[in-house]
Formats: C-alpha cells, structure tokens, sequence
C-alpha cells in the first residue's frame, strides 16, 4: 500500500492518484496548477531578458560615452546676471550645451557647426532648443569680439560654455559632443525619419546630393546628413540651416521615442550603440544621470518641443571675422532671463515645425 503521506505529498502537487469519488475536480486543479507553474516560468524569463536587455544597454552606453573636461572650472569665472547677481550652481531647471562638428572639416578641432542650447524645465513638460548661430559676433573671454564658433576653435567646450554664459547671464549645467557621423548612425538605428523641411533644396549646394523637397520628406542616414549640412541654396545660409537642424534633431526624438522603436529591442540596441559612438560628455554627466534625464523625458510628444533662435539683428561685416551676424542685444537679455528663470514658456520669440 502506499504510504499515505507520500499519497497526500503528491497530491499537494496534484500528481496524485485520482480517487472514483472525484476524478474531475482532481485533474481541474492539476491542470490549474500547471498553466500557474508555466505562467511563473514565463515571468520569470521575461523579467530576466528585461533585467538583462537593461544591463547590457548600460554596458553599451558605459563603454561608448567618454568624459572629457568640457566645462570650465566652476572657480575660474564666477556666472553672474546682468545685474551683477551671481547665478549659483544649481539653478532652475538644467541647460544642456550640445555641440556638433562635422567631419569633413579633417581631424583638427576647427569650428563647431551646431550649437545648441537644450533647456529642460524643472518641471519637464516641454523641451526648449536654441540654436545659436555660428556667425553670431560675440565677445569671447580673452580674445576680444569674433564669431561664437571661434570660441571653440581658440578653447574647446569650456571656452565656447564661458562664451555662452557672459552673452546670456545663465549657467550651463552640462555638455554634450557628438559628430555627423552620429545623426547619420542613429538615423539609420531607427529606420529612417520624416522630417519637415521649411525650404526645398536641389541637393546642388554644400550639403550633398539629396533632393529636399518643401514639406514632409522621409530620410535614411545619408539623406539626413545632407539635410542637415545644406545651407549654400537656403534663403538665410546658416539661419536657415540652423533650424533645419532642430526640424531634425525634433523627427529623431520622436522616431527614436515612438513606441515603434521601444517595442523593437534591436532597434533600441542599435540607436544605443549609434548614440553613443561619437558622444563626448562634460566630467560630471553621469551614466545614471544620463538614463535619468531620459526617464523624465519619456512623455515628450511632438507639440511639446519648442524651438528658438538666438535672437539677431542681421548681418554685416568685420574686418578680421569677415560676414558675421548682429546680435540683439535687448532680445539677448530677454532670452537670458527667461532661461535663467525657467520661464521660457514665456518667451515669445519660438517657433515650432510640423
């Protein structure tokens, strides 16, 4: 006879033998604790690719992104507002300096071809991109007045953030390198983006030979990289491609966000790894802070990405600079404060692309 406690241990699993009195309700429940047994074995593999899935995408991010010292040190130049007031170390909401070179210009530093402020409210509802363009004449710490991009060629990022901070009266919290190269990468990552282009251009000009036409265009990497560097067949040169720039720069975060990028593990593999190739980030941006910074930018949707150009007056001539950009002064302040504030919800000077 079996012994009976081996009998009720089995049938505690629902292993046991079925008795005449209740054949049905027996195989109900082991068949119940089957499909629960399966469900378990199931979350337990999903939760694991996740939690693996997320290890190896910060190993990737850790291995690609260098550190460099791109900010200024915080003694070297106090940040102060026009009124004199200095603006301290963690101010309201967070400035993002992002800097972008183009490769054609050989392996000397030359001068950045995108300079662009992101500002994330504290509140981050919305993002804020200012385009400064790089003919824009400016006063450059120790080297008198001369085009904004030749702060960068005369000292790097740290010299182009003091640059940035004196014209504006803000602090620069972080900053961020990247290439052409790594808009082409991360464009092809995701498949391809629809950008909005508000002039047409022959692919005739400087940019390279893709066709552009006015309105929604669909482009791969290479289609982009000219997008983007077009500016000869452009009604304002270097305006005009500035906020070509941020048309772009709008169409990749939303492609790369959209949630048929998220649900494709390659895709966010790819995008990942395309990223952060060619990222340089200042000495106090984190991984963490990195992956944080994402997360509170997860629900940024089309309408809430605002765009500005450093405001100007029009265009003239120097000596030593050649053709440069007038800068206005008044609308300078006003951006400035708005910053400075966190109240660019305010400012009127912005524009948004489809």
């Amino acid at each position: 006879m079996t012994d009976q406690r081996t009998a009720d241990g089995l049938d505690a699993l629902g292993l046991g033998a079925d008795q005449p009195d209740e054949p049905h309700r027996r195989r109900e429940r082991r068949g119940l604790r089957r499909v629960l047994l399966v469900l378990l074995v199931v979350l337990a593999l999903v939760v694991a690719s996740i939690v693996g899935f997320a290890g190896y995408l910060g190993v990737t991010v850790k291995n690609n992104v260098q550190q460099e010292e791109l900010l200024p040190p915080p003694e070297e130049v106090p940040v102060t507002a026009p009124d004199g007031k200095e603006i301290p170390s963690a101010g309201v909401g967070t400035n993002f300096l992002l800097v972008g070179t183009d490769g054609r210009s050989g392996t000397d530093r030359g001068r950045s071809d995108v300079i662009i402020i992101v500002h994330v409210p504290a509140d981050p509802t919305s993002i804020h991109m200012i385009h400064f363009p790089r003919d824009l004449f400016v006063s450059i710490p120790g080297h008198g007045k001369n085009k904004i991009n030749a702060a960068y060629a005369f000292g790097g990022e740290p010299l182009l953030v003091r640059t940035l901070q004196n014209l504006l009266g803000i602090r620069i919290d972080h900053v961020a390198r990247t290439d052409f190269d790594g808009f082409k990468g991360m464009t092809d990552a995701v498949g391809g983006v629809r950008v909005y282009a508000e002039e047409a251009s022959t692919g005739a000009g400087n940019g390279g030979p893709t066709v552009i036409r006015q309105g929604w265009n669909d482009l791969d990497g290479t289609g982009a990289l000219h997008f983007v560097r077009e500016r000869y067949e452009l009604s304002q040169g270097d305006i005009s491609r500035g906020r070509r720039q941020l048309a772009f720069m709008k169409a990749l975060l939303l492609k790369a966000t959209s949630p048929e990028t998220i649900a494709n593990p390659l895709k966010i593999a790819k995008f990942t790894d395309a990223a952060t190739t060619n990222l340089v980030v200042d000495q106090n941006l984190t991984v963490g802070d990195m992956r944080d910074y994402a997360l509170q930018l997860r629900d940024i949707r089309a309408d809430d990405v605002v765009f500005a150009t450093a405001p100007f007056t029009g265009f003239g001539t120097d000596p030593v600079a050649g053709s440069i950009d007038i800068v206005d002064e008044k609308g300078m302040a006003l951006l400035g404060e708005a910053l400075r504030n966190d109240e660019m919800d305010s400012y009127l000077d912005v524009f948004q692309t489809p």
